[in-house]
């Protein structure tokens, strides 16, 4: 069931065209702020706020997205390590933060969000080749 508040249910969140692909259960998208290259929301098809909520097959292969997606992005960012984030506190709706971390990463040992930073958004340029490197590695 579709709850009308929800901002990921209604189409306004991720924005269209940071669309990476369609991953069964989730969409792939490009984070806004790429200011840690890579960082990737995957966004559960319907709306459901809690993983206990979804059936162990779902849960499962929502699981195996999260890995597949992971282990594409840490090949095109040569990752030192992969972070993953579901929260849902802002948009609750089941979607996973996944977020490569780079050798150069300015903290390595923290979570992205208490780096203070100016969000850097892409030129559509660059956000397209960064799309299309990862539709490459996902193989779609």
């Amino acid at each position: 069931m579709t709850a009308p508040a929800c901002r990921a249910c209604r189409g306004e969140w991720p924005a269209a065209d940071a669309f990476i692909a369609d991953c069964g259960p989730a969409k792939a998208y490009l984070h806004e702020d790429q200011f840690f290259a890579g960082w990737t929301v995957l966004v559960l098809k319907r709306h459901v706020t809690e993983l206990y909520d979804l059936d162990p097959h779902e849960r499962g292969a929502l699981m195996d997205v999260v890995s597949e997606v992971a282990r594409a992005l840490a090949a095109v960012y040569a990752a030192v390590k992969m972070n993953y984030a579901l929260l849902g506190n802002q948009l609750p709706h089941i979607h996973w933060h996944v977020i490569p971390r780079a050798a150069d990463d300015p903290i390595p040992r923290e979570p992205v969000w208490t780096h203070a930073h100016a969000p850097r958004a892409l030129s559509p340029a660059e956000q397209r080749t960064r799309i299309d490197a990862l539709r490459v590695r996902l193989g779609r």
